[in-house]
């Protein structure tokens, strides 16, 4: 999703806990991953890969400077002749410990097998964090979670891209000239086109 589209989903979503609470799940992934100089893990569940968040997040590594925040992402089907980036299963999760971050976004409730794995990676001190819809399991077993129940009036995707486009902004040290200065004009000229019409008397 390009910055128009986000900010007139910005938008239509202001007064609303969404656009404020996907900022702050952001700022809790960098935190967890930019100081450490990466190590981030995205898993979703068999029904479910998060391949567009997976694209947000190095979109936004790339505008930000930040090469730390583009996702490895966990596949529960990798095979061995897929190509290198998509071929990393399950197993990479058992040898997550200290210093990773491991993403989880989950539209149903994970199976026990990915949740056990999950476990043993916090144990062995691993950064959780959990995208959902509400399942108490992940409330227990993550770090930081961000639940976005069936009632909330915006969907899982929604918030996604919310999350997404979050993660790369107010990356420190900011930086004066080059891509992060000119993604805040983007992001104001946005702002400017997408903004209602003056009121005329």
């Amino acid at each position: 999703m390009d910055a128009v589209r986000v900010a007139l989903l910005r938008e239509v979503l202001a007064g609303t806990e969404w656009p404020g609470a996907a900022r702050r799940f952001a700022g809790s992934l960098r935190s967890s991953v930019v100081p450490r100089g990466g190590g981030l893990l995205l898993v979703g569940t068999v029904e479910y890969e998060p391949w567009h968040l997976a694209a947000h997040l190095v979109d936004e590594a790339a505008w930000s400077g930040r090469p730390e925040l583009a996702p490895t992402l966990v596949r529960h089907r990798a095979r061995p002749g897929d190509p290198a980036h998509l071929a990393v299963g399950l197993g990479r999760i058992e040898s997550a410990g200290r210093g990773a971050t491991l993403l989880m976004v989950a539209p149903s409730r994970p199976d026990e097998g990915l949740l056990e794995r999950v476990h043993d990676a916090r144990r062995a001190g691993a950064t959780v964090l959990s995208l959902d819809t509400g399942h108490p399991e992940l409330l227990g077993l993550a770090h930081e979670t961000l639940a976005v129940p069936a009632d909330a009036g915006v969907d899982l995707d929604t918030v996604q891209h919310l999350v997404g486009a979050a993660t790369g902004e107010n990356c420190l040290p900011p930086t004066p000239r080059g891509r992060l200065a000119f993604r805040d004009r983007l992001s104001r000229l946005a702002d400017r086109l997408t903004a209602p019409p003056p009121a005329r008397w």
